[in-house]
């Protein structure tokens, strides 16, 4: 019996809940600990709260399969004014490679351009070879147009104390 085609929607506070619980399973399969649920739950109510971003929910005969998390900022480097970041997406390993990440991806795309967003900047792992393919696959890359040079993510991060 062929699965049937995931429904896209845009997350709203009652699915705060349901995007902490595939976080902390993202996290658990990549062995990177995420905060505690109830640390973590906090975030994504503030999160969709905020319209400064959106996520998307993927639910296949009505349970979640997957997701994106996108922010977006203003920024100078574009007409459209904003820079959106792929925070997030994942898909349960067991629904993999059949086009649930891609349609998520898609809706993440379309809706940012929708809000202005000139670009969307992703980071990955570069061990992460599966996603890198899979994002690169989709037309991003990880060099600047003309250089061949790798583009290099730096982060620092503070104590919220």
């Amino acid at each position: 019996m062929p699965e049937s085609r995931p429904e896209i929607v845009f997350a709203i506070p009652q699915d705060a809940e349901t995007l902490t619980q595939l976080q902390i399973d993202f996290g658990d399969e990549f062995d990177e600990p995420e905060p505690p649920f109830e640390v973590l739950l906090p975030r994504f109510r503030r999160f969709l709260a905020d319209p400064a971003g959106f996520a998307l929910l993927a639910r296949q005969d009505g349970t979640a399969v997957g997701y994106a998390v996108v922010a977006l900022r203003p920024a100078i480097y574009n007409e459209g004014g904003h820079v959106a970041t792929l925070d997030e997406l994942y898909v349960r390993p067991a629904l993999r490679s059949q086009g649930i990440g891609a349609v998520l991806l898609a809706g993440a795309v379309e809706e940012s351009r929708r809000r202005d967003a000139g670009e969307m900047h992703i980071n990955v792992d570069s061990g992460d070879v599966d996603a890198r393919r899979f994002y690169e696959r989709h037309g991003f890359r990880n060099s600047l147009p003309g250089v061949d040079e790798p583009v290099l993510w730096y982060f620092a991060e503070w104590d919220s104390d």
